[in-house]
């Protein structure tokens, strides 16, 4: 798997991240350690988790594998804080300072390691100023907790501004690293202004649920397995936001493209996804759906597959993104 530089930081990342979403609550360690086998075994190295994740026992089963099976410094770990896991006090989403440093201190522990490759702010808090947030990310880059810093899931302006404060030294002295987002066929919405920002600022750009929370491996085409994320009492909400007849044109159109290239949808839509972001997030459940989407890295679009896929799904642009 090839290593490529995120954005115009130090750090090298690979085109397929592995997601642990589900680790430790959905996928149990054993599981979990086929999963990291497999992808390490591909060239992979990636590793994206968060505090929030199974209310930190996504963190706790990569530490436990960490520990057991893998070397620290074989492999990039990537967490996030700002939203609080599961019964913790307070507001669900705080990215003040002492919430910040207080999740990564657990987070950690959690994991076994002195230090995180890549520490997010999880979600946008308008009700912290950007100087704060800015000095924890600060303190734990200086601390040597962390080595790079970003944001994920903030607003085009958003991401901008506590970019230009970071590089200005506007309560902190460190630089922003990568912007984590939401990207796949079904959701280009950080088209309109994220991304161009993140590429006019040199941020590199990670995109979670490439596979559009699922649905554009066409599994739901005809009806929901009771093993899939929509069938379960915890990521339903998650899923059904496109179970949609629009979201069904979009597979219809990814599974006919498939069926010509002999490929599998996953595969395009990763395929895709590949050139338009530095890495791409997956989260197989089994080793075997993990090899299938390993297997898109060979897999080239051509123009005119890529341009009906560009044209079906193109997202609603007005004033002011379109003069």
């Amino acid at each position: 798997m090839e290593s490529r530089r995120l954005g115009a930081s130090g750090l090298h990342v690979p085109p397929l991240g592995l997601g642990t979403l589900t680790w430790g609550r959905d996928t149990d360690v054993h599981e979990a350690r086929d999963l990291l086998t497999a992808y390490l075994d591909a060239g992979g190295f990636l590793l994206d988790t968060a505090a929030s994740y199974a209310a930190g026992a996504s963190e706790t089963t990569i530490g436990r594998l960490l520990g057991e099976h893998v070397a620290r410094e074989e492999v990039v770990l990537c967490s996030k804080a700002g939203v609080r896991v599961d019964g913790a006090p307070g507001p669900g989403v705080d990215a003040g300072r002492g919430s910040l440093l207080g999740t990564l201190d657990a987070s950690l522990r959690r994991l076994g390691t002195d230090h995180l490759d890549l520490w997010l702010v999880q979600v946008f808090d308008p009700d912290v100023p950007v100087e704060e947030t800015l000095s924890a990310l600060d303190v734990a880059v200086r601390s040597g907790r962390v080595r790079y810093v970003g944001v994920s899931n903030y607003p085009g302006w958003a991401a901008a501004r506590t970019a230009t404060l970071a590089a200005a030294g506007g309560g902190a002295g460190t630089g922003l690293t990568a912007v984590q987002m939401e990207h796949s066929l079904l959701q280009r919405g950080a088209e309109r202004e994220l991304l161009p920002a993140a590429a006019a600022l040199g941020l590199g750009t990670m995109a979670w649920s490439p596979l559009g929370r699922g649905v554009l491996t066409g599994k739901y085409r005809r009806a929901r397995p009771a093993d899939s994320r929509a069938a379960s009492a915890h990521l339903r909400s998650f899923v059904e936001p496109y179970l949609t007849d629009a979201a069904s044109r979009v597979v219809e159109a990814v599974a006919t493209a498939a069926q010509g290239l002999g490929r599998s949808p996953a595969q395009v839509a990763l395929a895709w996804t590949r050139g338009r972001v530095d890495t791409s997030l997956i989260g197989p459940r089994t080793p075997a759906q993990l090899a299938e989407l390993l297997d898109s890295l060979d897999l080239e679009l051509p123009e005119p597959i890529t341009q009906v896929l560009d044209e079906v799904t193109a997202p609603a642009l007005g004033y002011p993104e379109r003069r």
